[in-house]
C-alpha cells in the first residue's frame, strides 16, 4: 500500500505542471518521465524511507486525488503504467521490495 501511495502522490504532485506533446495525454507522460527518473536515480534507501512515511496532509490529497483520477480513465491509467511499470517493478526487486 505504501508503494501506491508513493507512486500516486509523486505523480500528482507532477500533474500539477504543463507539458506540450503529441501524446494524447502529454500531462502523464512528463509524470510518468519524471517518476521514472526518481526511481533509476533514487537510492535503495531513499526509496525504502518514503515508502516507510507515507504522504499526509495536503500530500495525501493529491494521492487521493490521483489515484481517483487513475481509477475512473482508463487511457490515462493504460498510458501511465504502460510508461512506469517496467522501470519501477525492476528498482523494486533490485531494492529487495519484491521477492
Amino acid at each position: 500500500m505504501n508503494r501506491s501511495r508513493i507512486l500516486l502522490a509523486s505523480s500528482l504532485m507532477l500533474l500539477c505542471g504543463s507539458a506540450a506533446a503529441a501524446s494524447p495525454y502529454p500531462v502523464v507522460d512528463k509524470v510518468a518521465a519524471n517518476l521514472v527518473t526518481k526511481y533509476q536515480t533514487s537510492t535503495c534507501a531513499q526509496l525504502a524511507a518514503e515508502r516507510a512515511n507515507p504522504p499526509t496532509g495536503a500530500k495525501e490529497a493529491m494521492t487521493q486525488r490521483a489515484g481517483d483520477m487513475l481509477q475512473q480513465n482508463a487511457g490515462i491509467r493504460a498510458a501511465f503504467v504502460s510508461q512506469v511499470a517496467g522501470p519501477i517493478v525492476d528498482k523494486m526487486i533490485v531494492c529487495g521490495f519484491v521477492p
